[in-house]
């Protein structure tokens, strides 16, 4: 039984697609998933996939029944605990001079962007925010907070037109933690 972290994209308790974390676990089990666990009140769920779906097997379901059940189109993030551990492991801010884990996040993309894409914002600098693009993952360390950044989800989707969801590193923590107590 494989285990897998979803993370849905604009999901919250207020405002627009507003899903109870008890209705999307609701969801997740009458799916078939086994032993849903959401964290925080913006759509991240811990559960297992007993059916070895793919991973993007289980997206589209997750995003069909959302559709039906909630009426909104959102998208679904899936990663396993191991590509959340390779995430970690590969912080490229983490050997900065006073690192602060407290000002990085993570952009999960749904796909991985192409070179063209990562050319629109290859030579962009908002000093003192950073970002590195590896993979599906965008890193972005703002030592002086996200409040006045323009260094978010809206700006790179804008900016290489891609889909996305951005954690804090103490969710993305935490979240590989929770998967890592599923049996």
């Amino acid at each position: 039984m494989e285990k897998l972290i979803c993370l849905l994209r604009g999901v919250n308790m207020t405002g627009h697609n507003n899903i109870r974390m008890t209705e999307l676990t609701s969801l997740y089990t009458r799916l078939g998933f086994k032993d849903p666990e959401t964290y925080i009140q913006s759509g991240n769920v811990v559960f297992s996939n007993s059916e070895n779906l793919s991973a993007n097997m289980v997206a589209d379901t997750i995003e069909k029944a959302i559709a039906e059940e909630f009426n909104y189109n959102i998208p679904v993030l899936i990663r396993t605990p191991d590509e959340f551990r390779t995430i970690i492991r590969n912080n490229p801010f983490s050997e900065v001079s006073d690192f602060d884990p407290s000002k990085l996040a993570v952009m999960f993309l749904v796909e991985q962007p192409t070179e063209l894409q990562i050319d629109k914002v290859r030579n962009i600098d908002y000093p003192p925010d950073k970002f590195v693009i590896y993979g599906r993952e965008i890193y972005i360390y703002c030592p002086n907070g996200f409040g006045k950044s323009k260094l978010y989800t809206n700006f790179f989707e804008n900016k290489m037109k891609v889909v996305g969801t951005a954690r804090n590193w103490k969710t993305v923590k935490t979240l590989l933690e929770l998967a890592d107590k599923k049996k």
